[in-house]
């Protein structure tokens, strides 16, 4: 079964945004588009995207990060990673998941210079939601503009090829 790698940009985000130009080089096979509208609208969209993809592996920045653990949350047996950017779990539209208990391996990479959303009510969020969390609290800001290029990309992706 073939894995699916998804970017979910964030609120005023674009797929051709700093993220989406950086997965486009490194993983072109990676589903990237662009999302605006209500959450409704961008849910509706990322669900028809992703109507007949199973093995999913979802990265969602900001906003994307909410939408990609909502997505998760409803469809757990589609989804093989979960990472997540600062992901915006702190606003209203979460709250109907938080009686969730999600197994799939989530990572979080999130800013303790954070301004735009809390570290401290995401992380007790997600140590609710995902038994299968690593919560990194990484010396950055809401974009981890120090932290994202040097992430291991190829292990969170599984992308790292075997020598044969």
């Amino acid at each position: 079964m073939s894995l699916t790698r998804v970017f979910i940009h964030g609120l005023d985000g674009s797929s051709s945004g700093t993220k989406g130009r950086f997965f486009r080089k490194t993983c072109p096979d990676m589903l990237i588009e662009d999302f605006s509208g209500t959450l409704r609208h961008r849910m509706d969209k990322l669900n028809r995207l992703l109507s007949d993809k199973t093995s999913l592996i979802i990265i969602g920045s900001s906003f994307g990060g909410l939408m990609g653990a909502i997505f998760a949350c409803k469809n757990p047996k589609r989804v093989k990673k979960l990472v997540l950017l600062a992901p915006a779990l702190t606003f209203p539209e979460f709250e109907a998941h938080l009686q969730e208990k999600i197994d799939i391996p989530v990572t979080i990479y999130h800013g303790q210079n954070d301004d735009v959303i809390p570290v401290g009510p995401v992380h007790e969020i997600a140590r609710t939601v995902f038994r299968n969390l690593t919560f990194n609290v990484v010396e950055d800001d809401h974009v981890l503009s120090n932290t994202f290029m040097s992430m291991d990309w190829d292990s969170l992706l599984e992308t790292r090829r075997t020598a044969s």
